[in-house]
């Protein structure tokens, strides 16, 4: 269990450097995540107090049902308090002759309690209930993480929606400007989306079970060590992990796994969505929002680069690729695949550090968020006029008739484009106002964009009311 210092010198040309377990991936690739919560909780020191956790609560569990010594459950808890003892590097290089840490953990947690009560070691469970039950452990704890910062997210969002619920601005689809809405609606619907991914990342954290089947999931060896009732041991198992008990043993049936990539990759889109809008409206031209704390430039000293958004619209981008991964690992062949769960351990980290670090980069954007009405306001003149066509479309054709309110409109919409001319001004020189069926139409008001949000401040109040 000695620690492995530097690598030897290599050859000529070739990069040299520490290859201690601390030192093999420090996140320089991955902005995103580095330094965040999520990062540490899973990490490889993580997943090994996670292993070792597992490994001394099927110790303890089988002695709450005298199925092995207390002292037996007692030492091994014990030897696995100071995970610093195992050295996650060596543990990794020996993990390549059986496929899975877990074995050459098993011989170094059963020599460090000795002979006495080596036996009573990972009794009658099999790699993967350990490997199974330790991912489990650090995805709960690292969701526990992710929902802090939801919290955060959709505390500072809630604050955005009430601040500007009356900010009108322009909507826009398809890139184009459609008809007038509030920044308060938009901050609500990023909440009501942050709030549809903490439902879902709570209901799959608090049913994560524990695993446990002994060699094809049929708890054979349990029983052969006195076990007569196996459903007993797992529930006992389950509890002293703070985890779900199982129906039944799920080496091949990978819902838990499924469940956990499908929430994970919703969050990272779910921010991505707040991210993306970020994006679009801190654009130099447009400047509708800011970051609060913008990145700077290598080359250009006056840029505040969206750092915040541009982090977690990557996360969005790559959960999917991640979670489809996860996804076809379901296909699991016979009582436990050759390849299946081993490829989940990656990219479920990967996923987890994506979306922990996502969702850290989205409490602090929402946080900071920098709201420009006044801009919001330039913008909704900046068609002029041609922002509440819809609503003149509407006023107009029951007085003058369908054909002839569309074809009044395309006419000075054309007008209001080509001369740079306001629709109320070329409006109301081709409508005769004195017209009978006319004169109570108050054009001033029925082009003014600030008086057409519909029902943005209602729906903005009744998203708020959701807890």
């Amino acid at each position: 269990m000695t620690a492995v210092g530097p690598e030897e010198p290599g050859e000529p040309g070739r990069p040299v450097g520490p290859v201690a377990s601390g030192c093999l991936d420090a996140g320089l690739l991955a902005p995103g995540r580095a330094g965040s919560a999520a990062e540490a909780a899973t990490g490889d020191a993580a997943f090994l107090r996670a292993l070792l956790d597992a490994e001394a609560a099927l110790a303890r569990a089988q002695a709450s049902l005298g199925l092995a010594p207390a002292a037996a459950a007692d030492a091994v808890t014990a030897a696995t308090a100071d995970a610093a003892r195992f050295d996650v590097h060596t543990l990794a290089l020996r993990a390549r002759a059986g496929g899975n840490p877990v074995i050459p953990l098993v011989a170094d947690l059963s020599a460090a309690v000795g002979d006495e009560h080596s036996p009573y070691v990972h009794r009658g469970a099999t790699s993967q209930d350990i490997m199974d039950t330790a991912m489990t452990l650090v995805s709960v704890r690292t969701l526990d993480l992710v929902l802090g910062d939801l919290a955060r997210t959709e505390r500072a969002l809630a604050r955005l929606a009430r601040e500007h619920r009356d900010t009108v601005m322009p909507g826009r689809t398809l890139t184009q400007h459609a008809v007038p809405t509030t920044f308060g609606l938009k901050a609500a619907e990023w909440r009501s989306l942050v709030l549809d991914a903490r439902d879902r990342v709570r209901v799959v954290r608090d049913g994560l079970p524990a695993q446990l089947g002994g060699a094809a999931g049929t708890s054979a060896a349990f029983a052969v060590y006195g076990a007569s009732d196996t459903a007993a041991l797992v529930a006992a198992y389950a509890r002293e992990l703070g985890l779900a008990a199982p129906l039944l043993p799920w080496h091949t049936l990978r819902t838990p796994v499924a469940d956990l990539a499908g929430a994970l990759a919703f969050t990272a889109g779910a921010l991505g969505k707040t991210a993306v809008d970020v994006l679009t409206l801190s654009r130099t031209e447009i400047r509708e929002l800011s970051e609060g704390t913008g990145g700077g430039s290598s080359a250009m000293p006056h840029k505040a680069n969206p750092v915040r958004a541009t982090l977690i619209a990557a996360s969005a981008r790559r959960a999917p690729q991640l979670a489809a991964t996860l996804y076809g690992s379901m296909a699991a062949e016979d009582e436990r695949p050759a390849g299946a769960w081993h490829a989940e351990w990656e990219p479920l980290r990967d996923l987890l550090r994506l979306v922990g670090g996502a969702a850290r980069d989205a409490a602090e954007l929402a946080e900071g968020l920098r709201v420009h009405a006044d801009a919001m306001r330039a913008h909704l003149d900046l068609t002029h006029g041609l922002i509440v066509s819809e609503r003149l479309a509407a006023e107009l054709a029951p007085v003058l008739g369908r054909a002839r309110a569309k074809d009044v409109l395309t006419r000075v919409a054309r007008r209001a484009t080509a001369e740079d001319r306001p629709l109320l001004e070329l409006l109301a020189a081709e409508l005769d106002l004195h017209e009978t069926e006319l004169k109570d139409l108050d054009l001033v008001a029925l082009t003014d964009p600030t008086q057409y949000a519909g029902s943005a401040g209602v729906l903005t109040d009744r998203a708020l009311e959701r807890r």
